[in-house]
């Protein structure tokens, strides 16, 4: 790599290495409801677990209103080691509702769910992470099924009903686990931190299997020791709270939330999830891109992760936090460069210069820009004679309305706006074609008729599906809510 956009790319990537060097930290999140008999012995496991070398650790434990004695327990080891921190609920909101606690108050560079009872072994936590920390994993899972030296023999239907629900969650995941309701899982921090969890029960199994899966996270799985208990003992899962994961899987089948939203505007993070729309302005790109293509304003990389593999890309954001996701999505791939690019800055585009990029790649950023001309005199500069500019934009000025300002665009743009603009800038339009016929209805009435300021995510969800028609009609000249133009440095 070139030593201008090293300088850049590996930004994210020198941090996390500096990180590591001065030693990890393992953050380790307990929620505790009414766990008298075992929390201390859990909490004592925990700290005195054995960690990879240089790996330190924090224990985040939420008491979510226990009743029984548990919290005068923490309180007092909350006192005791400087290692753990609790953090109290004033009445008893749910598994998921705690985790969501500890999420916020963690701050690790690795997480790791664990419950306060004695079912899971904390010593297995050292295995857990270490694909994380090897660089190769954003997720794993502990997995109860999977070959392992020992598991209690208890509750054969229980069983049946983990696993019904693990190949439910697979068969609309597409994932192959074999213990989607394990508590064992383990996170890279940044992402874990960027996943809304909106589950306040026992559904934060499935939900946060789902949003992983939709993220195309890299989910690593490796077996676990299992000592369940009986309810005697304890246990409080019960078959109602089978019927809700029901529900959970099939609810975030459908909508997709994904991301928190200061990851980015909400337009952003809702079309993040239009996965087949994005391949398909992906595959409408792709004969137009050179050997070095540089994207602007990647966002969650929805789009160029459709374009990995293809050619030599560089993906850029000015949002730091989507900068860190990009990096955690493409770390260590030769084929895939993340650099930090502000697109209002001149001095950003002067570092890339020497990268000799021949394609500039800007889906639905002009219209956020207060001068969409200095940009495109910018992407002149930087491309040689012959580059080519890609770009997307929000199509119909008069369509402008609530949801174009809650967005925070600036404008839509008409056919001879857009090409008099680029010409200006040095650029000679080779494409212009009308994108999404389907959308424009959608549009109107929503933003012109209802004037809702948000877009809805299962309406969108049914715009995805119904992708294969946009490209069967895409010969017939229809209007179109964008405009999908590829236009040549004169």
């Amino acid at each position: 790599m070139d030593a201008p956009l090293a300088a850049q790319a590996t930004a994210p990537e020198r941090l996390a290495e500096a990180r590591l060097s001065r030693g990890a930290l393992l953050s380790v999140l307990m929620p505790v409801y009414n766990e008298y008999a075992y929390v201390r012995s859990a909490v004592r496991r925990v700290l005195e677990a054995p960690l990879p070398e240089g790996v330190r650790r924090e224990l985040v434990v939420v008491d979510d209103g226990s009743t029984d004695g548990s919290r005068e327990i923490l309180q007092e080891l909350d006192g005791g080691s400087p290692e753990v921190r609790l953090v109290l609920h004033e009445r008893n909101r749910g598994k998921g509702a705690a985790l969501r606690t500890a999420i916020a108050h963690m701050r690790g560079d690795v997480a790791v769910f664990q419950d306060a009872d004695l079912e899971y072994d904390p010593a297995e936590h050292q295995r857990l992470i270490r694909p994380i920390l090897e660089g190769y994993a954003d997720v794993v899972y502990g997995s109860r099924f999977a070959y392992a030296q020992e598991r209690r023999v208890i509750y054969y239907h229980h069983m049946l009903g983990n696993l019904f629900l693990t190949h439910l969650s697979n068969l609309f995941t597409n994932l192959n686990l074999s213990d989607m309701e394990t508590c064992y899982k383990a996170f890279r921090s940044s992402v874990l931190k960027s996943i809304p969890i909106r589950s306040n029960g026992f559904g934060i199994e499935p939900e946060i299997t789902a949003k992983v899966a939709k993220r195309e996270c890299v989910v690593y799985e490796i077996p676990i020791s299992y000592r369940g208990r009986s309810y005697a003992e304890g246990k409080k899962i019960t078959w109602k709270d089978g019927l809700k994961a029901l529900g959970v899987v099939l609810k975030y089948w459908i909508i997709d939330d994904c991301y928190e939203e200061r990851y980015g505007r909400q337009a952003l993070l809702s079309m993040s999830t239009a996965t087949d729309y994005a391949r398909w302005v992906a595959r409408l790109a792709r004969p137009h891109l050179g050997k070095r293509v540089l994207e602007l304003g990647s966002g969650v990389g929805n789009v160029s992760r459709r374009l990995a593999g293809l050619r030599r890309v560089i993906v850029s954001e000015s949002n730091p936090e989507r900068l860190q996701l990009l990096h955690n999505l493409f770390a260590g791939r030769e084929d895939m460069a993340i650099a930090r690019v502000d697109p209002t800055r001149d001095e950003d585009f002067d570092a890339l210069c020497e990268q000799e990029i021949d394609t500039v790649v800007a889906l639905h950023l002009l219209e956020y820009l207060e001068d969409d001309a200095a940009l495109a005199a910018r992407v002149h500069r930087l491309l040689p004679r012959g580059g080519r500019f890609i770009v997307q934009v929000p199509q119909y000025p008069g369509l402008y309305s609530t949801l174009d300002e809650a967005m925070s665009h600036r404008r839509r743009y008409g056919k001879l706006e857009l090409r008099g603009m680029l010409f200006r800038a040095g650029f000679e339009v080779e494409v212009m074609r009308d994108l999404n016929w389907l959308g424009l209805l959608g549009w109107w009435v929503n933003s012109r008729l209802l004037r809702r300021r948000r877009l809805d995510r299962v309406q969108l969800k049914i715009f995805d599906t119904l992708v294969p028609l946009l490209r069967l009609t895409a010969w017939l000249p229809l209007p179109g809510l964008s405009l999908f133009v590829v236009a040549k440095r004169r």
